[in-house]
Order: structure tokens, then sequence, then C-alpha cells
């Protein structure tokens, strides 16, 4: 049994949209005609999904959705549900469109006789790899509720990190922008109608009021081009970022600057511990979870130096030396993974490595974040001074002279 996307006519000549399941098109253009429907449109949504058409590729569900998802189904299968009947339950009370579709895809599929982890292969987008090397061991380890059951943790666990960080760089971004507007105000309006005072006067201008006035000139006359230069080149950056060879070099300049470096190597670390940490508590092999985790990684050199660790434990390699030799893994790591293969417990030592590893991380962003919002006051403080200076230091001159 597939699931089909329709669009059909009522009896009042409305059009209508919706989901149906459904073993051929023909089938549901039936089940729709006894519905006192007109059927206009009717496509699969497991093939747009391959071919890469329609809103269920469009719309890539957010991490709170798939989490909130993901417990459901957890719930509903330690709860005895077969997971065809989980997910049909949790595609009825559902309220967004494309995670329906979705839903119902993946239903039609298992239905058809796949696996559960090859029918969610079909939404790359949705499920990424680590999601679906999770769900693989846990239906073969017959522990699929637990697995899930972890995975919405983690998912859970990073959306909160994402909405902590979001709401910690409010403020900040906030300052900055208008900071930068009332200094750009001040030089283009205020600045120039003040300076005109002077233009009387043949005494020679102080060296810091004729920096000011050739700054005023320079916003008043290419204000507008530096604001167009500023939009092309984050364009031009949006479409360099798409090359490869480009992420490279910008990520190794990245790896070379003091303190951007130690963020780098420290989110990106996290992230590939706690990846690592979850496929291998889900049964999955720690050589493959290994391949698996270098996805979550964003820095190209890091993920080159891990994926050649990988190779490394493939000949033989301890996984503790492996990630030693990359130099971008702290000792703290490092140690946690040796204890981890020595005990026999290596998931259990990489969810410890990636909980010091987060809050470290978090801990740091914090301290930036808290020493940056003073730092952009006292910038600011320092720029109004600055022009308030520039502007009284020939207002005393010219009073001497009188």
């Amino acid at each position: 049994m597939a699931a089909f996307e329709y669009q059909a006519l009522d009896g009042d000549g409305k059009t209508q949209k919706g989901l149906i399941e459904a073993d051929t098109a023909r089938q549901a253009r039936q089940q729709l005609r006894g519905m006192s429907l007109m059927p206009l449109e009717i496509d699969e949504v497991t093939a747009r999904e391959s071919s890469g058409v329609g809103k269920a590729k469009r719309d890539k569900l957010n991490v709170a959705t798939i989490s909130l998802i993901t417990r459901q189904l957890a719930t509903l299968i330690s709860a005895g549900q077969p997971v065809e009947s989980a997910y049909h339950a949790v595609s009825r009370q559902t309220p967004k469109q494309s995670a329906k579709h979705v839903l119902l895809a993946v239903r039609a599929r298992v239905l058809e006789g796949f696996a559960l982890s090859d029918a969610l292969k079909e939404f790359p987008r949705i499920f990424d790899s680590m999601y679906c090397a999770s769900v693989h061991a846990g239906e073969q380890s017959g522990l699929l509720d637990i697995v899930m059951e972890r995975l919405a943790d983690h998912m859970e666990a990073k959306q909160d990190l994402q909405r902590r960080t979001g709401q910690a760089l409010i403020y900040p971004i906030l300052l900055s922008v208008v900071a930068i507007v009332l200094v750009a105000l001040l030089l283009t309006f205020v600045v120039p109608k003040i300076v005109q005072v002077f233009e009387g006067f043949d005494t020679e201008l102080p060296l810091m009021t004729t920096w000011l006035i050739a700054i005023s000139d320079f916003f008043k006359n290419h204000g507008v081009a530096l604001i167009v230069g500023m939009f092309a080149l984050l364009l031009i950056y949006s479409q360099l970022v798409k090359l490869p060879a480009f992420r490279a070099m910008r990520d190794r300049i990245y790896l070379r600057t003091p303190f951007i470096s130690y963020l780098v190597r420290l989110s990106n670390t996290s992230r590939f511990t706690r990846t690592m940490s979850i496929l291998v508590s889900s049964g999955v092999t720690a050589l493959d979870a290994m391949h698996i985790s270098t996805e979550v990684i964003n820095s190209q050199p890091i993920k080159a130096a891990v994926l050649k660790a990988a190779n490394r434990v493939r000949e033989g390699e301890l996984i503790s030396v492996s990630l030693d030799n990359t130099t971008y893994f702290s000792p703290l790591v490092v140690q946690l993974v040796q204890n981890g293969e020595a005990s026999g417990k290596l998931g259990d030592m990489l969810e410890r490595a990636a909980r010091a590893e987060e809050n470290e991380f978090a801990g740091v962003t914090a301290l930036f974040i808290g020493l940056f919002e003073p730092a952009m006051i006292l910038l600011m403080g320092l720029v109004v001074l600055f022009i308030v200076v520039a502007i009284l230091i020939p207002i005393f001159d010219m009073n001497e002279l009188v």
C-alpha cells in the first residue's frame, strides 16, 4: 500500500487537497470517487520525494518535529504496536502536512516489505545517516523502541542547545546593529552640519577634527555604495561557500585563527563524540560509527583527519590512538575513549566525553557573549567620545583666540 497526495473537486466545485492510502493510483481515484470527489491530480509521495519534486522534498522538517515524532513512535512501539500501525497513528495526529506525507510514505514502504531503516533512507533530507543507522541497529537487536527513545533525547538536547544559543545571541546582535546604525547616522547627517561652523575660519583644524571630517565625507558620499558593496560581498560569499575548495580554504583559515580555532575544534569534536556515542550504544560497530559520525563534522580538515583515523582503526589501530594522532581531540576525550576500549563500555565513555565537550563549549560561548556585550558598549562609547572631542577641540581653540 502506498501514500498518494491528491487534488480533487468536491460537489460544490471547490478544490480539496489531502492524502490517501491505496495500492495503486487507480485505486486511489476510485476511493476519491467513492467520497464524492472528482480527482484532478494524484501523486505518490515516495516517488515525488525520490525524484526531488513536490512539497515533501521542499519542506524539510525541523528538529523539534522530528524529535516529537520519534518520541511518539518510541512510545507506541514500546507498547507493542507494530511499526506500520505506529506510523499510521502518528501520521493521523500530526498537524503538519509535510510530516504526514513523510510518515505515510515510510509506512507504505514498510507494508511493501522494506525494513524501516531502508524506508527512512528515501528521505535523506529529513533522516540523516546517523538516524537511519541507529534505527537499523535497533531493528537488528530488537531494541527499536529504546533506540528511538535515545534518538529523541539526542534531538531534544540538540534543539535546546540551539534555542539557548539563539537566545543568547539576540542581544549582542541587536546591540551591534544599533551601534553601527547610530554611528553611521551621526557621521552622515549630524557631523556635517556641525563642522560647517569651522569652514569660515582660516585657522588650521586639529588632526582629530580633520579625520572626523574625512570619515564623515566618506560616509556621506559613498554610504550607499558601501551598503550595496557589503550586500554584494555577502552574496558572493554565499555562492563561493558552495564550492568544496573554498570551504576547505575557509576552514583551514579558521583553524589557524586564535580562539576561533579553539571553538571550531570544540564544536566539531563534541558533535562527533555525541553522534558516535549514540551509534555505538545502539549496537552499531565502532568502525561504522566512526565513518557515519564524520558526517556531522563541518570543518573539512577535521573531517579528513577523522576519516584517516577510521582507516587506521580498520587496519588494527586503537580508536583512542587514532583520534589522538589527529591532534584535534582533547586529552580528556582521548583518555575516556581509551578507558571505554579497555572496559568494553565505549558507548558510555563517549557519552561522558561528549557531555564534557558540550559543557565546555557552552561555557566558553557564554563567556564570549558575556564579554562581547560590555566590549560593544565600550567601543560605542569610544566612538562617540572621539566625535565629541573632535568637535570640541576647535571650539576651545576659537575661544582662546577670542
